[in-house]
């Protein structure tokens, strides 16, 4: 493992990353390197590891790696901490951050918040992607359960940098995500996996939501997933396009805007510096 890197240990809402700086010099380490760092009890622990690279056409590149040592393409809550990053570095009042999911705008929001501009939502689906089609995503046949009393069923889906899956119940504590959210995660009907989300409306402004993330289990936050269940139940006529989402670590302040763009402001926080070393070594667990 290479060893005597820099990082920061930053979290949004709770959900927590190790960030370390490759735009002077590269980061080489393999998954098995990030799921011990990852591990909460062998390493550092963490949500997501984001390794921060140079980019021609933004501030910087955020490659994202799940606590699996899976790359993935967007993390809401990691965006806004990197944001405060380059706030901090440069002293500008704007910054574009580069991801595998696509470019996105970050701005200070006041009251320790920042605004991220998350791009738009893609509903086809073969963008998502779904391994067969399906003419309205808005609910697609799937569900948990016997066939006459599912447990849940017809979720909308949606891509917003990485896949969604959406399911409305009434009570998000009512049922056992944490058995079988994994088994969603993987299933057949998504080619590269899919967060697996519970959500329950609480009124035209304000969703509840629980999310099993792909590659990191159940999670306090997901920004994508904020995301796509703002624009899921907007699309559905459930909710309004601005929106409260209220996560296990907080809340998030969504809007689905008439350009197509969703935007969305929330906290960040700072944990502590230090230096990965040699002492990192331990059991590999994902």
């Amino acid at each position: 493992m290479q060893t005597g890197i820099p990082f920061v240990k930053m979290n949004g809402l709770g959900n927590d990353f190790v960030v370390v700086d490759g735009r002077t010099a590269p980061v080489n380490l393999s998954e098995d390197d990030i799921r011990r760092i990852s591990n909460r009890e062998t390493g550092i622990g963490c949500d997501q590891f984001i390794i921060l690279e140079p980019s021609t056409k933004a501030d910087l590149f955020m490659r994202i790696h799940n606590r699996d040592g899976g790359e993935v393409e967007s993390c809401g809550n990691a965006t806004r901490c990197v944001a405060s990053l380059l706030f901090a570095e440069t002293g500008n009042d704007s910054a574009r951050i580069d991801t595998n999911g696509g470019l996105l705008q970050c701005a200070p929001a006041g009251d320790g918040k920042i605004r991220v501009d998350m791009g738009r939502p893609r509903f086809e689906w073969q963008d998502i992607p779904l391994s067969e089609p399906f003419a309205d995503t808005r609910a697609i046949e799937l569900q948990v359960g016997p066939i006459d009393a599912p447990l849940v069923h017809s979720p909308s889906v949606v891509n917003v940098g990485n896949p969604h899956a959406i399911f409305w119940v009434d009570d998000v504590e009512a049922h056992d995500l944490a058995g079988f959210g994994p088994l969603l995660e993987h299933h057949p009907i998504f080619p590269e996996g899919a967060n697996i989300s519970l959500a329950q409306i609480t009124s035209p402004g304000a969703i509840t939501l629980r999310t099993w993330e792909r590659g990191v289990g159940l999670t306090s936050a997901c920004g994508t997933a904020a995301c796509a269940v703002t624009v899921a139940a907007a699309r559905k006529g459930l909710a309004g396009r601005k929106v409260i989402v209220t996560l296990p670590g907080g809340d998030l302040e969504m809007e689905w805007r008439e350009d197509d763009h969703i935007i969305m402001t929330g906290p960040y926080e700072t944990e502590f510096e230090g230096i990965i070393e040699d002492a990192m070594r331990g059991p590999v667990s994902a």
